[in-house]
């Protein structure tokens, strides 16, 4: 299996922190925590050669050619799909997205 390099742009990586602070806020630091380890190594899955989502269907994203993969059916993660890289662009609730 192919590995591709991941770059994680601020928006995408303050996004997950943002959610992770809301957590921990409720009083779960564990579970804000967790959610970190678990959204990163999902970026880190993405990595795979053989692995191409669709271009997003929300328009301004597709404009930017982004590529769109649901995260625990909660979030929208949105990336670049290079030749040798993944650039993670946004991570959002999908609320907030309007298709």
């Amino acid at each position: 299996m192919d590995k591709r390099k991941i770059s994680i742009l601020d928006t995408a990586s303050t996004a997950v922190a943002e959610i992770a602070f809301f957590i921990e806020g409720t009083g779960l630091p564990q579970t804000a925590k967790k959610f970190i380890d678990d959204a990163f190594d999902f970026f880190d899955k993405l990595s795979d050669t053989t692995l191409e989502h669709k271009l997003c269907q929300y328009k301004p994203w597709k404009a930017l050619a982004y590529r769109c993969v649901p995260y625990k059916n909660k979030y929208v993660m949105a990336y670049l799909s290079r030749k040798n890289e993944i650039v993670i662009c946004e991570f959002v609730s999908s609320k907030l997205i309007h298709w």
